[in-house]
């Protein structure tokens, strides 16, 4: 059986192959809109499967909590799933699934990340108010989608393992869709020039930084090239002193499951859990101490396929449960 988080994941994985392939169509009139809309999905989903993952798979970790209204005055003590039309909990958005894994956990997120949604989500949002037959605007959004897959081909390594080895993220280029030089669009209305102004500044706080982002972003263009490339297959290892004994390999993406927390994410949920923490020698010795249980900690290597590659301890949440012998709950 599925834990909640990977099953979030699979669908996260399956609206962004949707999102490509309706993209990556020869003749679709409402490419870059439907794209949009299907890769702001599979973002939504993909921050929640991280909140899942966060919370040892506790489902009201995305439920939405209001406090009601009493009789009397004021507000009541006790906290109460907000239902929607349908009777159902209702979920935090994409924005709020952010803030809790930033906030609430402190894993840290490039800024271009929240940057590039946010402006795909207003491509997403303008999508009912305009016919997107501008080349230029076209040309923009191709450039903000390009890099919203690239910064979740980079999130979800980083958060789950390798589990997107089997697909081919890409979008075709515009130009083999149709020819720049003799192609015509329409003037833009006032919703384009709104949306495309949008974009445009945007565009401008990264280009004034000086700087560019090695992995994430918030528009990458397109370039072309084909080149021959030799093919390499990776060859399992078995490391067992016993011959006789079954060959067994945990994948990164389940050691990812059960030790999703880094060290800045053990921190920031001590410092939420506990009245009386501080973050110095005594934390730290009783941290290492705790290391070389492999029930709560684990050495993931940056580079899984090099055994030389850097390496970080990562956690499971139950490790809390070890300080609970060490600090004063809030």
């Amino acid at each position: 059986m599925k834990s909640r988080n990977k099953a979030m994941l699979d669908k996260s994985v399956s609206a962004m192959i949707s999102a490509i392939e309706i993209y990556n169509k020869p003749d679709f009139k409402y490419r870059e809109e439907a794209f949009a809309v299907l890769c702001i999905n599979s973002w939504e989903l993909l921050l929640k499967a991280k909140v899942l993952q966060l919370s040892s798979n506790k489902l009201s970790a995305l439920f939405v909590w209001e406090r009601k209204e009493l009789k009397g005055g004021g507000k009541s003590s006790k906290r109460y799933k907000k239902i929607n039309r349908a009777g159902n909990p209702m979920s935090v958005s994409m924005y709020e699934a952010y803030r809790i894994i930033v906030e609430d956990y402190g894993v840290k997120i490039d800024k271009a990340v929240k940057d590039n949604l946010e402006t795909l989500a207003e491509i997403r949002d303008n999508s009912i108010h305009f016919i997107n037959d501008d080349l230029q605007l076209s040309l923009k959004i191709q450039e903000i989608g390009t890099a919203a897959l690239q910064n979740y081909l980079h999130l979800v390594r980083e958060w789950f393992g390798d589990v997107l080895s089997g697909y081919n993220f890409y979008i075709m280029p515009l130009s083999f869709f149709r020819d720049f030089d003799s192609a015509s669009g329409e003037a833009l209305n006032s919703n384009e020039k709104k949306l495309l102004n949008y974009i445009k500044a945007a565009e401008e706080k990264y280009e004034s930084d000086g700087k560019e982002s090695e992995e994430y972003n918030l528009a990458l263009r397109i370039d072309v090239k084909f080149q021959k490339a030799k093919s390499k297959s990776g060859i399992p290892v078995n490391i067992t002193n016993d011959p006789d004994a079954p060959a067994v390999r945990l994948s990164e993406e389940y050691i990812m499951e059960k030790f999703p927390w880094d060290f800045g994410v053990l921190t920031t949920r001590l410092k939420k859990r506990y009245n009386d923490f501080k973050s110095n020698h005594d934390y730290h010795a009783i941290r290492k101490n705790l290391e070389d249980n492999p029930k709560l900690c684990h050495q993931r290597l940056y580079n899984p396929g090099n055994p030389n590659s850097g390496k970080k301890i990562i956690y499971n949440p139950n490790i809390v449960k070890e300080f609970d012998k060490h600090y004063k709950k809030c």
